[in-house]
């Protein structure tokens, strides 16, 4: 998912010609302009961030720049603890989603911890600001008799069909991320060792098995007569479209929504879903919550632990189904 680095590219990205924010063209002034992109070249080549990760905090970093420009802020150094506070209300006046709130938030945080770092300030001007807690939302997660439905939805009688049941298996069975599916290449798979060389976030790097399942229908797909020839751009792909591109994120959460209709699954699904069910059925049949956190590939287990409530409150659901005293 994340790029080797951000394209050294002019800082009119943060502003454009006529010095305006490219989301809704409020006039940045120059040196908050500056600050920005010099930021986000600072995150896409020391941290690894991600096309669509500079993206979102461009969008984020324009809005807080404009804010600033109309109260005549020259500067982020020049930023307090109130001026923060009034971005906040500005945020809430504009009716954001708490969890929208939260992102721009983030984004602006973010910013000032490396003006910290840089020595630039010296203390954090939204050190100490809260936002309500946003509710937790619990990942989707599909049952067991709902992910058989789907692993059979697909036409093998047809190579796209072959592809799709490729895909569905190695998501389930290796809880990979929609980019880390897409992204992989023929030599990622290791089917002598039963596991696939993912890249995730960061660019980093995890070993993530593949059941018996998985390593057969990708045989077959990958041995399959019928399956395109790659494009050059494509090049090693696993995955291709019907033309031999590399299928993207967005095609792939198509086919997962055909799937799912066409299994007659009640309830909304994308790629993560398979991911979330992953999780779930692994806790579910008693693996410990640290072997979840490595084979997702997350860096902190507070990412994981989402999913112990999914598990309780399945359990839940059993207990109260079972139990002759529960209610």
């Amino acid at each position: 998912m994340y790029a080797d680095s951000m394209p050294d590219q002019a800082p009119r990205q943060a502003a454009n010609s006529a010095g305006k924010s490219e989301e809704d063209d409020a006039p940045i002034s120059a040196p908050l302009a500056q600050g920005i992109e010099e930021y986000l070249r600072e995150l896409g080549a020391a941290r690894g961030a991600s096309e669509h990760t500079l993206r979102a905090y461009r969008r984020d970093l324009c809005e807080f720049g404009a804010f600033l420009t109309e109260r005549e802020l020259p500067s982020f150094e020049s930023v307090t603890p109130r001026a923060l506070r009034g971005f906040l209300l500005h945020l809430d006046q504009r009716g954001l989603a708490s969890s929208s709130r939260q992102r721009v938030l983030s984004s602006v945080r973010s910013l000032f911890n490396h003006l910290l770092d840089c020595g630039r300030i010296e203390v954090h001007p939204a050190a100490g600001l809260r936002q309500a807690r946003r509710a937790r939302n619990l990942p989707g997660c599909l049952g067991p008799e709902e992910i058989d439905a789907l692993l059979a939805a697909p036409d093998t009688t047809t190579v796209s069909g072959r592809r799709d049941r490729a895909l569905f298996e190695l998501m389930y069975s290796a809880g990979t991320r929609a980019s880390e599916t897409v992204g992989l290449n023929r030599s990622d798979i290791e089917a002598d060792q039963s596991v696939a060389r993912v890249r995730g976030k960061g660019r980093k790097e995890r070993l993530a098995p593949l059941g018996s399942y998985a390593l057969r229908a990708l045989e077959q797909y990958l041995q399959d007569p019928e399956r395109p020839r790659a494009s050059a751009q494509a090049g090693d792909a696993v995955f291709l479209n019907a033309r031999g591109g590399r299928l993207t994120t967005r095609s792939l959460g198509r086919i997962v929504q055909a799937a799912v209709t066409k299994a007659g699954i009640a309830r909304h699904a994308t790629p993560h879903t398979l991911r979330h069910s992953f999780a779930t059925h692994l806790l579910d049949r008693g693996c410990d919550l640290r072997s979840v956190q490595e084979l997702l590939g997350h860096a902190h287990l507070v990412t994981t632990q989402i999913y112990t409530h999914v598990s309780i409150e399945r359990l839940r659901d059993v207990y109260e189904q079972a139990h002759p005293r529960a209610e």
